[in-house]
């Protein structure tokens, strides 16, 4: 193992990291161990020793965490298979009322990865709290998604059931009895000289360059954790190599180190065994097998298992071969920019190599328990049926004896194909008397300034125009009306103009006491992710109504209209038809609808994917590829070399999306017969995939390359705030940019959870 010292010594001559501490062995003995490097190198430089004290970061969810929660489990006093909310009161709330103590344990619970990290708070029960706020991205079960929410709400379980905060509940039971006396959270001052700094921060502040920073030594990196004061499930512990050391032997020991018994056998099996999940195996807290097992290097079997943290902690534990490997690095420090991955592999790599004797057969993923994370469960079920279907199978109940103004498209049709035109024209218990068209007109074809009324020549009923001299019902085009319906398909983005329209139909309605309903669509890019800056009250326009919320919103029009009536105080008599059979998760290729262009250049799914970005941008002396066969998946100029453009852009490694150059030349819009040079945008990763990212990416890009010929200024009603030109002007990262959205999209997602209809 002594080529160790000389991979690590590599890495800290490159600036991956200021430092380490190595400690390996087999069984109860101490095989390798030794310090590296510095352990600060700002303000002064210290030298790295073998009992320098480092911030865990998540090792603490499988150091404290999950084996606290085994020993309520053998004390009987928590089930696997209970329900978080029978530990946490108010937890069920938004759909979250079968997610379980397991769920939580193998990251399969459908809860997001953090709360918003830019949205400050400090209090251990404000976590809490945001945290039954949380709207599930995916059923129980479904999705595997690595989730520190799922930690600290099990610190919570602690908490609750043992009557004492996590960090005395391991404290007296788990670490003194082991002898681990310089594991804790919040270390004292006695610590301090010897523990690792990471990088400057704010006390509450994310990420790490805010003019208060200050050097974290002692004070938990982790930003959600140092905001619950340090104590939390899934950060927050401080250790060493030693006392780590310990804990590996005592789970290799079956739960007993020396003379002290911490947990049963049984119980280190059950937490440490194999449990499928969707795209991989974990144990409960532990890695075994996913995409967060590098760690593991190249030669250790699947079955042992470890866990990282990100700080540049990791563990990795082999029952078969009874090896254990622990390394600690602040990688962070000084400026946040260091990178231990391939380092903790390669270790663990010659680790595995230096085992001669191994067992003929290994004895781990031999009985699986799958548990209820062991099916995936697949993106089928009932069949999805919007507001139109559900008032049809209804047998229009809600409108009869009514008199009918319908506010609608060539996008209101029924799952047979019908149009609501039609259907509420035939309908018997109703009258249909007026119909009223959004922009681009009844049959959305259209693409010009100005829609004149009209009169539908299968019906005769007038057409009203709301994208025209008016974009306001009148009085006049109200008479002898008593409810209005609206029935379009939005795609999920707030300067979609079909948003604002039902926003005014409310508005007009409500000030002529005219019932309202509307007959929900589904949200086409999925009803969970929220991105994008909110909508400045300065700049509120016709494709930009409500001020606060995120360019993508993660609604469905139906939820918007509850919004707006309640928050902007318009109190219509409003009534949502709900969409049947649909989830948050669900992008529109998992309803099996059938797909119409809500307006003439929104041609697919891909294209309105791309949209909250890329139409984001489209004010500007750009071409978004309107007057081709691919709008919203190109952009060019004819001042614009594509292959530079191209390469500017993969460089910067932009998850979810890759580039490549191309010509195009619009036969309509913007630079109509000139070709462009440009890009085509290729979806690589549709989950990992920020649209509003990537239209500030490639802003800052074609800006970089062309400076002031690029106008971005017109752009500001789209994006909702000038402030995001101003950071591309001024050359900031877009990733950062990006993340400065969070507040903004962690405010809106606690506005909007009192409106969501569907979970």
């Amino acid at each position: 193992m002594a080529r160790i010292a000389e991979l690590v010594n590599e890495a800290i001559d490159a600036k991956e990291l200021p430092g380490a501490v190595v400690i390996a062995g087999r069984g109860d003995e101490v095989l390798y161990q030794q310090a590296f490097g510095r352990r600060a190198v700002k303000p002064s430089s210290e030298p790295m020793t073998l009992d320098t004290v480092f911030d865990l970061a998540s090792l603490t969810k499988v150091v404290a965490t999950a084996p606290a929660v085994m020993m309520l489990v053998e004390d009987g006093r928590v089930r696997l298979n209970e329900r978080v909310s029978k530990f946490i009161e108010g937890f069920e709330r938004y759909g979250k009322g079968d997610i379980t103590v397991r769920h939580l344990l193998t990251h399969v619970s459908g809860l997001r990865p953090d709360l918003d990290m830019a949205l400050e708070f400090d209090s251990y029960d404000e976590a809490i709290e945001r945290a039954k706020e949380e709207v599930p991205v995916a059923r129980p079960g479904e999705r595997f998604i690595y989730s520190d929410i799922n930690f600290f709400l099990l610190g919570e379980i602690v908490r609750k059931v043992s009557g004492q905060a996590l960090d005395q509940f391991v404290r007296e039971r788990l670490f003194q009895p082991l002898g681990m006396h310089e594991t804790t959270f919040k270390p004292d001052a006695s610590l301090v000289a010897r523990i690792a700094p990471t990088e400057p921060c704010s006390p509450l502040g994310w990420p790490c360059d805010t003019p208060d920073a200050k050097m974290l030594r002692g004070v938990v990196h982790d930003p959600t954790a140092r905001r619950m004061q340090g104590v939390a499930g899934h950060a927050g512990l401080f250790s060493t190599a030693a006392d780590l050391s310990i804990f590996c032997r005592m789970l290799l020991n079956h739960g007993r180190y020396g003379q002290v018994r911490v947990l049963s056998p049984l119980a280190v099996e059950k937490m440490t065994g194999p449990v499928p999940v969707p795209g991989g195996v974990r144990g409960l807290g532990w890695d075994i097998d996913t995409g967060y097992s590098s760690n593991r290097g190249e030669l250790l079997p699947i079955g042992s298992y470890g866990h990282t943290g990100f700080t540049g902690t990791s563990i990795w534990i082999d029952p078969a071969t009874r090896t254990w490997l622990v390394f600690l690095s602040n990688r962070v420090h000084p400026d946040g920019k260091g990178d231990v991955t391939p380092l903790r592999a390669r270790i663990a790599t010659i680790v595995g190599s230096a085992i001669l004797e191994v067992p003929p057969q290994p004895l781990r993923m031999t009985g699986i328990d799958p548990g209820p994370t062991g099916t995936r469960i697949p993106r089928v079920g009932p069949p999805v049926l919007n507001g139109v279907d559900v008032l049809k199978a209804e047998n229009f109940r809600r409108l009869a004896g009514r008199r009918v103004g319908l506010v609608t498209n060539h996008t209101g049709i029924t799952a047979d194909g019908e149009t609501t035109i039609d259907l509420l024209a035939s309908a018997k218990n109703l009258s249909l008397v007026a119909l009223f068209s959004p922009e681009h007109g009844i049959r959305g074809t259209l693409d010009q300034a100005v829609i004149k009324s009209d009169r539908d020549q299968k019906t005769g009923l007038p057409i009203y125009s709301l994208y025209g001299e008016t974009n306001r019902p009148t009085g006049e085009m109200l008479e002898g009306i008593d409810t209005l319906v609206y029935d379009i398909q939005d795609v999920g983005v707030r300067f979609y103009t079909y948003e604002t329209t039902l926003a005014y139909v409310l508005e007009e309605a409500a000030k002529r006491k005219i019932k309202v309903v509307v007959l929900d669509r589904v949200n086409p890019i999925n009803g969970w992710m929220v991105e994008g800056p909110a909508l400045d009250k300065e700049v509120a326009s016709f494709v930009g109504y409500f001020p606060g919320s995120p360019i993508r919103h993660g609604m469905t029009v139906g939820e918007l209209a509850l919004l707006f009536n309640e928050e902007k105080q318009i109190r219509a008599d409003l009534t949502v038809v709900p969409i049947a059979g649909w989830r948050r998760d669900l992008w529109f290729d998992d309803t099996n609808m059938p797909w119409v262009n809500p307006s003439p250049n929104m041609r697919n799914l891909l294209q309105a994917m791309l949209y909250p970005g890329i139409g984001a941008i489209e004010y500007s002396n750009l071409s978004v590829g309107r007057g081709t066969d691919t709008p919203f998946q190109q952009v060019g100029a004819p001042w614009i070399d594509g292959r530079r453009l191209a390469a500017r852009l993969n460089a910067r490694q932009i998850p979810g999306v890759t580039f490549y150059p191309t010509w195009f030349t619009p036969t309509s819009s913007k630079y109509q017969g000139e070709r462009c040079g440009g890009v085509f945008i290729v979806i690589t990763d549709r989950e990992a995939l920020r649209p509003v990212r990537v239209g500030v990416e490639v802003a800052a890009a074609i800006h970089g390359l062309y400076g002031d010929q690029l106008q971005l200024d017109p752009n500001v009603k789209l994006f909702g705030t000038d402030k995001v030109l101003t950071a591309i002007k001024k050359g900031e990262d877009p990733a950062r940019i990006a993340a400065s959205w969070a507040a903004d999209e962690g405010r809106w997602r606690l506005l909007r959870n009192k409106y969501l209809v569907y979970r």
